[in-house]
């Protein structure tokens, strides 16, 4: 039986890993427990996936559960949502978001929908794995975070991990979950974030924020590799006397309504720190929420720093694209000093 976030206790073992570490553990964790998980994608077999996230699976658990499928995203996910409806948990692998468009429209009308357009008779028991963000300095589309594409379409439920702990509990929550889950591997922290991750099987729950700093302040929303820069930009706040409340999101679709409503009504201002572009961008729905349940509550205007509106550039000029901490401390004076 997995064990629920706040069912782990100190005795559990642990062991140090990577984000990507942990992603590949939560899958062999997951394979070896249910014969009804099966992974598809590019390259994913012998030669373990673009970022050698499966590496060692094929050889562990054979080509029948985990497949090598040609180059082809609608494919990919199509077979998925067919192995899904048959009893299968399939786990399908984008080399890179900016990759998914071309299985955008399997997803938006098959994908998300079978469970209503068949009255609850189907449910799409599968995770659409997703590498997103820059700051790896890849080539275009490579490094697109367009998590706000998927966010509006309900039927599919979109998740972000920002730890390895979080990453291996989230991704068996999400393979347990009866209906469709998009999980984004935030690039930048593949390997450049490590923490002790849980032998075994846990879970994470889908649809719950994480506080990872408490303050009085200033409430900072963030996910994937924007929970760093926030940290990073509190860190440099607190030096002057200002304490901020940081907030990682984890799920973006269902949104976590109370973390935000009961931090920003003791604090009474918010920054919000994505690396999408601004226009349309989720950051736009967390200032709805804030001004629907936490209006009266607010000190001054809720500041968003964003990705700017513009496809990520190449490499030359990707940092200056990326949201710094420096920008969001200027943010947090702002909402302090307004």
């Amino acid at each position: 039986m997995a064990l629920k976030e706040e069912q782990l206790s100190a005795s559990i073992k642990t062991k140090n890993m990577t984000l990507i570490q942990a992603i590949t553990d939560g899958l062999g964790t997951m394979l070896e427990e249910d014969e009804r998980v099966l992974l598809l994608g590019e390259d994913i077999g012998k030669n373990g996936g673009v970022f050698r996230a499966t590496e060692g699976l094929q050889e562990r658990f054979g080509q029948d559960r985990v497949m090598d499928t040609p180059l082809s995203e609608s494919g990919i996910i199509g077979t998925s949502v067919g192995l899904a409806v048959n009893g299968f948990k399939p786990i399908a692998e984008m080399q890179f978001f900016g990759f998914i468009y071309p299985a955008y429209e399997q997803i938006m009308t098959h994908v998300s929908r079978l469970r209503m357009r068949t009255m609850g008779r189907y449910t799409v028991p599968m995770v659409i794995r997703a590498p997103y963000g820059a700051g790896i300095r890849a080539p275009e589309i490579h490094s697109d975070s367009v998590e706000a594409l998927f966010t509006h379409m309900p039927g599919i439920k979109v998740v972000c991990p920002s730890s390895a702990h979080d990453a291996k509990g989230l991704l068996i929550a999400s393979i347990e979950d009866p209906d469709p889950v998009l999980f984004l591997e935030p690039l930048k922290l593949y390997r450049s974030v490590r923490d002790e991750v849980p032998e075994g099987k846990y879970m994470v729950e889908i649809g719950k924020g994480k506080k990872v700093k408490e303050g009085e302040d200033v409430t900072l929303i963030a996910w994937g590799a924007m929970v760093q820069v926030a940290m990073k930009a509190a860190e440099q706040a607190e030096k002057e006397g200002i304490t901020c409340d940081v907030i990682d999101l984890r799920t973006l679709y269902p949104i976590d309504r109370d973390i935000i409503s009961e931090s920003v009504q003791r604090t009474g201002r918010a920054v919000i720190v994505h690396e999408a572009h601004e226009t349309g961008g989720v950051g736009n729905d967390i200032v709805s929420i804030i001004n629907d349940y936490s209006f009266l509550y607010m000190k001054s205007p809720i500041e968003r720093i964003a990705g700017f509106d513009v496809p990520v550039p190449f490499f030359a000029l990707e940092e200056h694209y990326l949201p710094t901490s420096a920008r969001v401390y200027h943010a947090i004076k702002k909402t302090v000093n307004f």
